[in-house]
């Protein structure tokens, strides 16, 4: 959608294929660093984000084992100062809608829901696709934004599935005012164990809570996302956690705003990006999740989602050049900053899930380092 939206906003008239079957409220929270939030107000989004979103003034990094404070990192003002754009944190649905709704207003986007692209043919000139729902479709460059398990990746590169990094993650969104006053703060908390952790943080202006736990462990054979059963591994996964924590965790079923409480994925992910052929090639070019998935722990999956688009637009709008030449130089400015924010988030979850030793070395750097260690001006100052 953001794609969709950008690409309009250059001048080119785009046709969106979603395979499903019509858009409905589906996942859970986004953390927006202000390098995703500067590239939304530039499309004049920053109204529309501020009606919906959520605006921590604080990163706190806590121990899940003893409770205790780490480090923080001043967000909010803090931000706005140093970056030139907010920190974020916002409902799935509701950035998606808010991009929706900006497609729409572009003028230039027609969205055919319930039609799933299931080859192409890249012509040189001219790129078409088959959705089994339609007679052929013709048009100038295929973007393929179809997620972790994107079909159109796998014609272009025919690299495989994705594999599991040997995480589960479990999600569940609450509502605030179900809540003790002490989880209603405006800030992101991490908690951070051995060979697990936690994040929480406000959405929807702070009106609910988004709470995703991540724990070492695999899949069994068999295993269904069950939310009875989610909670009793997350019980089982805590048990030895502070006893705030688990108390987060056992107020999840009277608080959730969803019927399941919990959900569980799998996650799996890519090597990082090697070069730009990886991300465009002829008149095909890969972004998000398609090119690059991204693993939880760095908080820019959406984040580099949309800086795509935004980098997509501006190559797409160069006169004098060819459409496989545009897409070139998009893929040539992009893939090395995605494949090092890919490496640091593998980094990390190695971190983030340290034990023994190495944990202790890493609470010890961050109460005596603070915001040296938590900030990130490489990627938010761009």
């Amino acid at each position: 959608m953001a794609a969709a939206c950008a690409v309009a906003r250059a001048g080119w008239q785009v046709r969106m294929y979603e395979r499903a079957p019509q858009f409905a409220e589906v996942g859970a929270g986004l953390q927006l660093g202000p390098n995703v939030t500067r590239v939304l107000h530039a499309w004049g989004l920053a109204d529309a984000l501020r009606a919906v979103a959520a605006f921590p003034d604080r990163l706190t990094v806590r121990s899940a084992v003893t409770g205790a404070e780490l480090g923080a990192l001043a967000l909010g003002a803090r931000s706005v100062a140093r970056y030139g754009a907010p920190y974020a944190t916002v409902h799935r649905a509701d950035l998606h809608a808010l991009l929706h709704r900006a497609c729409l207003s572009a003028g230039e986007v027609n969205i055919h829901c319930d039609q799933a692209v299931l080859r192409y043919e890249d012509l040189g000139t001219a790129v078409r696709i088959h959705t089994g729902a339609t007679p052929v479709i013709e048009g100038d460059a295929l973007l393929g934004a179809d997620g972790l398990l994107s079909g159109v990746r796998q014609q272009l590169l025919r690299d495989g599935p994705p594999q599991p990094v040997g995480d589960l993650a479990y999600r569940a969104m609450l509502r605030m005012q179900s809540l003790p006053a002490g989880w209603r703060g405006n800030q992101v908390t991490a908690w951070l164990g051995p060979r697990l952790h936690l994040v929480q943080y406000p959405v929807r202006g702070g009106r609910a809570l988004n709470v995703v736990a991540i724990v070492r462990g695999a899949a069994r054979p068999g295993d269904v996302d069950d939310s009875s059963a989610a909670a009793a591994e997350l019980e089982r996964a805590f048990h030895g956690a502070c006893s705030p924590l688990r108390d987060l965790i056992a107020a999840v079923p009277q608080a959730s705003l969803n019927a399941q409480p919990w959900r569980r994925w799998v996650l799996a992910a890519r090597p990082p990006v090697h070069g730009a052929t990886h991300m465009a090639r002829g008149a095909v070019a890969l972004l998000g999740d398609a090119a690059h998935p991204m693993r939880p722990y760095l908080a820019q999956g959406a984040g580099m989602a949309i800086e795509d688009a935004a980098e997509l637009a501006q190559a797409l709008a160069m006169d004098a050049v060819d459409v496989p030449t545009r897409l070139q130089r998009y893929a040539l400015a992009r893939w090395q900053r995605v494949a090092r924010v890919q490496a640091r988030s593998m980094r990390n979850g190695q971190i983030f899930h340290a034990e023994g030793v190495v944990r202790m070395g890493r609470d010890a750097s961050i109460r005596l380092l603070g915001e040296r260690v938590l900030d990130v001006p490489w990627l938010y100052g761009r």
